[in-house]
């Protein structure tokens, strides 16, 4: 928090005794924890649903492309009103912004345990969607609002830790409430769970999380959101259903229209910008070397992410023959240790751009030790034996993802800040989309027509889908030195 000033000409001299210490504002902590449930809650919901699908499916008597509605929607329209709910924080308030998407997102999620049938199930979790967008970006915000410039590595660590428990935890949680059933209610837990935890939240958030709006925060940019919005749509949407449907004709003309919905977007912001207005996004942040390379990282990494967590998951599942629970429970080492790396992350900011060397080396020897083991396995792999190349993956992204974080951000001033969140809250989502689509082609080209439970296709399947996620943390090593350094001498 900001010091006041003292003027050195009248300041006087105490004679003895102790100097008193500075006063110091409220302590940043407790707001930011509070915001963090927001978004765990908005991670941990991409992950449940997938879990619970085969349920819901029995259930509602729900038709594939039902499923994968139910599936995508969500994801759909969270990536595509990211950066629309962070300019909303920087004009409303963030705080109001925050409690307005929990407030929906609790609502949603009753009228998602509620569904009678396909129909409102899709329909909430678009509505849950766009409440996630709502909060997320907030967080991030907040973080540069709220916690002094020395101790940010420290929120994001934690944030980092955050994300990657409400990934995995989705799995396993998902997995213990659809096998519990309880009150033979199924599937239905995934969505009540969210509901007191929402209400808790929400009340803590009115009491102990401060409001804050950008300087000088003027009118949305209307015409700027609408195109950024049918640019998203015509990139998310292929990327997420294109694998489902055999990427028919029309996914890649969206991909197609996508690139020249993101150039008139482009002229829009620069009409906007020279008459004088607040544009959506402003495009000279994206040109600032900084921001532009931690945002092609962003991207990279969370497609590698997002698409490792996928292909270990069909072969748990499908090719291993475990169950839910139990595929969510191999995914316990891994956790842990992005959780604890993450954290530790957050306190070595002074060896700078190492930091995220030593993660994406780490990460990237534990995709080749899974390679190795799998190869080496064949027909006699095992769920467990994969479990000390997941404690490297899971070790190398807590190391490469808090850093990465901080650094995009560390130079966003604060009239920026809410619209460099959405724009990497986006980043995020549109890259776990590519790296989810570009890896299912690969796993389900090499798996072929072969039936569940073959655990030496699938193994096979699993060692080339994981030569995308060793490209991929090359490609991240490769790009790394063009970060600028953000090394810092502070002690947090």
């Amino acid at each position: 928090m900001p010091q006041p000033e003292t003027n050195s000409q009248t300041q006087t001299r105490t004679p003895a005794g102790p100097r008193p210490r500075p006063s110091r504002g409220p302590s940043p902590w407790p707001p930011l924890a509070i915001v963090l449930i927001g978004a765990f809650m908005a991670v941990l919901d991409t992950f449940i649903v997938l879990v619970a699908a085969p349920a819901i499916q029995a259930d509602l008597r729900a038709s594939d492309a039902d499923i994968q509605l139910i599936l995508a929607g969500y994801q759909l329209t969270y990536a595509i009103a990211l950066i629309t709910g962070a300019r909303l924080g920087d004009r409303f308030g963030r705080r109001r912004l925050f409690l307005a998407g929990m407030g929906l997102f609790t609502l949603s999620s009753v009228a998602c345990a509620l569904a009678p049938g396909p129909g409102g199930l899709i329909a909430a979790r678009l509505a849950q969607g766009l409440s996630a967008a709502a909060m997320f970006p907030q967080v991030f915000a907040m973080i540069q609002v709220l916690v002094p410039a020395a101790k940010r590595p420290r929120a994001f660590g934690a944030l980092g830790a955050v994300i990657g428990m409400a990934t995995i935890m989705g799995q396993l949680l998902g997995g213990v409430l659809i096998s519990a059933d309880l009150f033979g209610s199924s599937w239905r837990p995934v969505f009540w769970v969210n509901v007191p935890v929402g209400m808790i939240t929400l009340l803590l958030a009115v009491l102990f999380v401060p409001e804050s709006r950008a300087p000088e925060a003027r009118r949305l940019d209307l015409p700027g959101a609408a195109v950024l919005t049918v640019a998203l749509f015509l990139l998310v949407v292929p990327l997420v259903e294109g694998r489902s449907y055999g990427w028919p004709p029309w996914t890649w003309l969206s991909l197609a229209g996508s690139a020249l919905a993101f150039a008139a977007f482009g002229l829009v912001e620069r009409r906007v910008a020279a008459s004088g207005g607040a544009p959506l996004v402003h495009l000279a942040l994206l040109r600032a070397r900084p921001f532009a390379v931690g945002m092609t990282l962003v991207v990279l990494t969370y497609a590698g992410i997002n698409s490792f967590f996928l292909i270990l998951s069909l072969t748990l599942q499908n090719g291993l023959g475990m169950d839910a629970l139990g595929a969510g429970l191999v995914y316990t080492p891994l956790a842990v240790a992005f959780f604890a790396a993450s954290l530790v992350a957050g306190r070595l900011t002074r060896y700078g751009r190492r930091v995220l060397r030593l993660g994406s080396l780490i990460s990237g020897t534990g995709f080749l030790a899974t390679i190795a083991l799998a190869v080496g396995a064949g027909s006699s792999l095992t769920a467990w034996s994969l479990a000390p190349p997941l404690v490297l993956v899971g070790a190398g992204n807590g190391l490469l993802v808090t850093p990465l974080l901080n650094a995009v951000l560390a130079n966003v001033g604060p009239k920026e800040v809410g619209m460099a969140s959405g724009v990497l809250s986006t980043g995020q989502q549109v890259g776990g989309a590519v790296g989810v689509a570009v890896v299912g082609v690969l796993y389900y080209n090499a798996l072929g027509g072969a039936a569940h439970h073959d655990t030496g296709a699938y193994g096979h399947a699993l060692t080339i889908a994981v030569a995308f996620n060793v490209a991929l943390a090359v490609t991240v090593s490769a790009l790394l030195p063009l970060l600028p350094n953000t090394a810092s001498t502070s002690r947090n």
